[in-house]
This record gives structure tokens, sequence and C-alpha cells, in this order.
């Protein structure tokens, strides 16, 4: 684990959850196996509960072309939008209450789940009254671009809200302290306080264009003025890109992917760096801050059945939001396998 090598190898239970459905209406449609749900047919109108141990990016913020890192893009700001900080342990998981209700056209849905103990850490608070990861999502299933495109191309829209109360520290008060003639550096930890609310907003949207190309985009913010606490250190983001499938070359399992993200720090997540601050990422000492820009592509090969194979690339400039740095590029080639 990147964020925590401490933890080791020892086998550990990533999800273990009741799964409830509640039908309003007779109408069955058609509904794909997951890793969540067996049911090849649910009702049209309905009401979903999950409860237990979970990662809330298995419900919220999914986007077909940019959320699998086992088949699609890896960097883990394409995968997930940055500037939402979602409740979770440093392994991604947490445990809470994920509700959903699913018409026709639309989604809502609300999660309440645990927050850690510390930024990045294992353990989780279960004192909700003082520490809390909040949710909601909106999801509209519309073609986008309306009479611009055949009525058959499908189109979603998401708009999710979130607010964390959680034992954090403030950065401006961080770096005040350090200003004044405490310690050596600033020290985020030595201002946090229960009570705290971190909030953000994101918007993610994805469009098919023809039947072999899809685009996608995600925008996100958060206040930026608490510390970065259970996801990464991003306050705003803005991605976009696509996929291509290899049906044109008689490859109908194969998939290409470009996509291009664009991650910033807000002024006081700024100063704390370039004070000399360390998060739980970020921290080297000397800060010449720029936007961190990642283009990442992939070309992902079927061999047979469950067996792909993937080749990807990604050029990092300013890593970790430093112009001193890189810019670097992160070559992988993967293996994934269904059963």
């Amino acid at each position: 684990m990147v964020r925590n090598p401490n933890l080791g190898s020892t086998p550990y239970m990533a999800r273990a959850q009741v799964h409830q459905t509640i039908g309003f209406t007779g109408k069955l449609i058609e509904s794909a196996r997951t890793q969540f749900s067996l049911a090849t047919e649910v009702p049209e109108r309905r009401l979903e509960f999950h409860v237990g141990k979970m990662s809330l990016p298995d419900f919220l913020d999914i986007n077909s072309i940019g959320s699998d890192s086992h088949l699609q893009f890896m960097n883990w700001t394409v995968d997930n939008n940055g500037a939402w900080d979602y409740a979770a342990d440093t392994r991604g998981y947490t445990y809470g209450i994920v509700s959903e209700y699913d018409d026709k056209v639309w989604s809502a849905r609300y999660a309440l789940a645990l927050m850690p103990t510390v930024a990045n850490g294992i353990d989780l608070d279960w004192a909700l009254r003082r520490a809390s990861g909040q949710n909601w999502e909106f999801e509209l299933r519309k073609p986008l671009l309306g009479r611009l495109l055949p009525p058959d191309r499908k189109g979603t829209v998401r708009v999710l809200s979130f607010v964390n109360h959680a034992h954090m520290g403030l950065y401006r008060d961080a770096n005040k302290a350090f200003l004044a003639g405490e310690g050596t550096r600033p020290v985020i930890q030595n201002s946090e306080k229960y009570g705290a609310v971190k909030y953000g907003f994101t918007f993610n949207a994805e469009q098919e264009l023809t039947e072999n190309v899809r685009v996608f985009g995600r925008l996100g913010w958060n206040e930026g003025q608490h510390e970065s606490f259970a996801y990464t250190e991003v306050d705003q983001t803005v991605e976009f890109g696509g996929d291509y499938s290899g049906r044109k070359w008689s490859r109908p399992n194969d998939k290409l992917g470009l996509v291009f993200v664009s991650n910033a720090i807000k002024k006081d997540h700024q100063a704390y760096l370039k004070l000399g601050g360390l998060g739980f990422l970020l921290g080297d000492g000397k800060l010449n801050y720029g936007r961190e820009d990642i283009l990442e592509s992939y070309y992902n090969l079927h061999t047979w059945r469950g067996i792909y194979y993937a080749l990807d690339l990604q050029f990092i400039d300013h890593p970790g939001y430093n112009q001193d740095r890189g810019p670097v590029l992160v070559e992988s080639v993967r293996m994934h396998v269904d059963f």
C-alpha cells in the first residue's frame, strides 16, 4: 500500500454487505450482474440499501469510461474525482450505509460512512456524532447533446456533494503558528479539533458519440482550507477523455483510452507545503507551485475468455504541484483475469 507501507501483506476482509431491494412496480428491466448483485432483472422503480463494509466509489461517482482501474485508466485522480475526499481508511474502505432510489431515467443516492481517526489512518471513528462522511448524488440518464445525436446514444450526468466531519486541522492555523515561532515547520496535526467540516462538489458526465467512441469528463472542487484527510491531496480538478472500441479492427473487446486531468490545491494548502509542512502524500520542503497535469493512455488487449493485458503510459507534469519536479513518464504492463 503506497500510502502506508507498514500495513504489510496480511490478508484482510475488504467488503461485507447486506443488500436489500424494495420494488415499487411490477415492471422489470434488465440488470447487469455485478459484484454486489446477481439479479438479472430488477423493478424499474425501486429502493435499494447496502449496509456493511464497503468502498464508496463502488456506488458513487461511477463512470463507465473512467472508473475501473482493472480494465481502464490507472491514475487515481482519473478513476475517481480527486477533489472528492470520500470517507475511507488508508486502504480505501469504510463501514456505512448507501440508500438509492432508482426511476426510469434518474437515480438519487445518499451515503453515510465512518471517517478515519487520523488523516490516512487505518482505524475508523465509530462515534457518528463527532465524525462522519455524508454524500448526496443525483444521476440523470439522458443524452447530453439532445437532438444532435441519435436517440440510442446513451448519456449520463451525475452531480455529487459531500460533507465530512472529523478531527481535522486548518492549513491557515498551522501556517500562523509556525510563522509565530512555533516549531521548525508547520504541523497540521497541532491545529486539529473535533467539529471541523470539509465539504465539496463534483460533476461527472459521459456520452456515447458513435458505436465505437465514448467521451467523459469530471469537475471537482472542495473548500481546501481543512487538511486533505482520506483520499488524496487535491482541492480542484478538471478531467476529460474517452475510449475507442476495437470493433473497427475486429477486436470488439479491446479498448484504446486517452485522458487529460489537471489538479490544483488552494493557497493555504500551497503555503503550508512551501513552509515545509507535510501532508499524508505531499511535502518536500520546497514548493515551486504549479498545477499538476497528467496525460494518460492505455491499450487493453483481450486475449482469451477473461484474460486481458494492457499497456499504460502516464505523462505527469509538475508532480506534487512542484514546477521543479518532473516531468515524469510512468509506464506499466497490466494483466487482469476475470473468473
